[in-house]
């Protein structure tokens, strides 16, 4: 069946997750996010954002609810999506091209045919001339596109973020916002990413989910609004700068500290 236009490329359709199948810590949280678009999802910390995507990477079944990949069900089948932690774990004794080349090697392709398929990649990831660099003579933004081009050659076209950014200096750090969201739109891909910076979700997502509850007080965490950006073709840097961020910024805001005790 052809899929439709207005299918979401990722979709978490009523999910209820909980710690031992009695005491739920996430509860009938539904969120899409299209191809080509950032969405953030903002919560307080322990509030479940990881647990969330553990359940749309497949590496936790949800108690109920199901995960759609462009329609369909793909719950508790971990592979389907590209998912990238915090850490950017580079393996310190591969080369930058051997190690942004392992998912291919790991499905089976050969090393040599891996590296080949990477190469050309290296310039648009902004990191040509960095082949056969070891990871230690990589600054902290340029292991982090090492990182993402590593996730982007696991072959799918929805990504996982889980704080990507959160290790690195302040103005790297907005750069490298910038550059993702460009990336993001030129390559197509899906992207959903976790974030406690509030400045981060708003500066870089086209739309954002902010998370109630508390969980560890027996308050399981819920969706409390979803905020739609209005970026336009701004980079992220430059609609940070706007009333528009501002507004939503405090709308976040808001939210977050209407739902800390709900």
């Amino acid at each position: 069946m052809a899929e439709s236009a207005n299918t979401p490329a990722l979709e978490a359709d009523d999910l209820v997750l909980s710690w031992d199948g009695v005491h739920a810590v996430v509860s009938h949280v539904s969120m899409s996010v299209a191809p080509g678009e950032v969405v953030c999802l903002v919560g307080r910390s322990g509030c479940g954002k990881t647990t969330i995507l553990h359940a749309l990477s497949g590496l936790t079944v949800p108690d109920a609810g199901r995960v759609l990949l462009h329609g369909t069900d793909i719950t508790g089948h971990p592979g389907k999506v590209s998912y990238m932690l915090q850490k950017d774990l580079l393996l310190p004794h591969k080369t930058i091209e051997d190690n942004v080349s392992l998912p291919p090697v790991l499905g089976g392709m050969k090393k040599e045919e891996a590296r080949a398929k990477a190469a050309p990649l290296f310039g648009r990831f902004g990191l040509e001339g960095t082949q056969k660099k070891w990871p230690s003579e990589l600054s902290g933004g340029m292991r982090q596109r090492a990182a993402f081009l590593r996730t982007y050659l696991m072959g799918n076209d929805v990504m996982l973020l889980d704080e990507p950014f959160s290790a690195l200096d302040a103005l790297t750090r907005a750069d490298m916002r910038s550059w993702y969201c460009s990336m993001a739109e030129e390559l197509g891909y899906a992207t959903l990413m976790i974030t406690h910076d509030v400045d981060e979700a708003v500066s870089m997502a086209r739309r954002i989910y902010v998370l109630g509850g508390n969980p560890s007080e027996g308050r399981p965490s819920h969706l409390v609004g979803e905020i739609a950006v209005p970026r336009g073709g701004l980079s992220a840097s430059a609609f940070a700068l706007t009333d528009d961020f501002l507004s939503c910024k405090k709308q976040v805001l808001e939210l977050l500290g209407a739902n800390a005790t709900s």
